[in-house]
């Protein structure tokens, strides 16, 4: 089997990172992994702007639908199905491509995992109970007093983690850094697509979820929260449900609902581009424009053809 590079396509949500790997599979025979903790879910599919059944029977996407909602995903499961899936395409001599926005995942896989302790299933009850009695923010303030490198790298409205990475503190003192996992050691091309121009990504963000609402993402919510899943399920926190569940419960106007799920999502792109610029490694890429998905498919695919030794162009599309 021959090893090859294996592509990061990163950067925040609705810079156009879908575009340009669609533009990619027309220079390059790619094997797509999605890199996303919402896609994962079945039946979650306006809210977490998956590539449509047809663009996925044209281009087929792994790590999308694998899960119900009603059930969750580790960092370790996605790197565990990653690396199968990396090992697969280079043994079809393809190129791996890994795309989305999930920025632990990415870090995960390249890095490792920490060394963790062993869930302690007391503790974790009596977690959940003081976030039922005291609120997500009581939590998440205490995460940010006794462990601020790792409260900054979680989401302060993801209950699951911010659980988990409590009951480390509690019993060991803070999260480790050691990592257990093996760094992964092929050869890394990341890049990262965000407009240059910061108003035209909250633009783009504010006329995506306006677009989410009218392809059916209250229907979908309402589904979802139909289901009366525990209050934990990381699913019931998506950006977009999560506001879309206020809106349901009469607590937020349908004004408030398109302000607050656009501004949301913003955060969510700030998290991604404040973790995308403290990689140094990371090739930044400007999607706008009519033809900026495939300006940068083009510069991807010269990387890769660098890497692998290939004169510019010289790779097989795919089939």
């Amino acid at each position: 089997m021959r090893e090859g590079p294996v592509v990061f396509l990163m950067g925040p949500t609705g810079a156009g990172k879908t575009a340009t790997v669609f533009a990619l599979s027309r220079l390059l025979a790619i094997d797509v992994v999605s890199v996303d903790a919402a896609q994962i879910y079945r039946g979650l599919d306006v809210g977490t702007a998956k590539p449509s059944l047809a663009e996925r029977r044209a281009v087929p996407h792994h790590l999308v639908d694998i899960r119900s909602v009603a059930e969750s995903y580790s960092a370790a499961a996605f790197c565990d199905d990653a690396r199968r899936l990396i090992h697969a395409a280079w043994r079809r001599g393809r190129v791996p491509v890994l795309v989305g926005g999930s920025s632990f995942y990415f870090r995960a896989l390249e890095h490792g995992l920490p060394e963790m302790p062993p869930a302690d299933e007391g503790l974790r009850a009596a977690l959940m109970a003081e976030l039922a009695d005291q609120g997500l923010a009581a939590l998440y303030a205490e995460l940010v007093a006794r462990d601020p490198r790792r409260a900054a790298a979680l989401a302060p409205t993801d209950p699951q983690r911010i659980v988990r990475a409590l009951e480390i503190v509690r019993t060991v003192g803070r999260v480790p850094e050691k990592a257990a996992s093996t760094p992964w050691p092929a050869s890394l091309l990341k890049f990262a697509i965000s407009p240059r121009d910061r108003a035209l990504l909250h633009k783009r963000i504010a006329t995506r979820f306006r677009r989410m609402l009218a392809r059916g993402l209250i229907e979908e919510a309402m589904w979802l929260f139909g289901l009366n899943l525990p209050s934990g399920a990381p699913a019931l926190r998506l950006v977009g449900y999560r506001q879309v569940g206020e809106y349901l419960r009469d607590k937020i106007p349908y004004n408030g609902l398109i302000e607050q799920g656009s501004a949301a999502t913003r955060q969510l792109a700030k998290r991604q581009l404040t973790w995308l610029r403290a990689d140094a490694a990371v090739q930044w890429l400007d999607g706008d424009g009519p033809r900026g998905p495939e300006i940068c498919a083009m510069a991807i695919r010269d990387a890769v053809d660098k890497v692998r030794g290939d004169p510019v162009g010289g790779l097989p599309m795919s089939q």
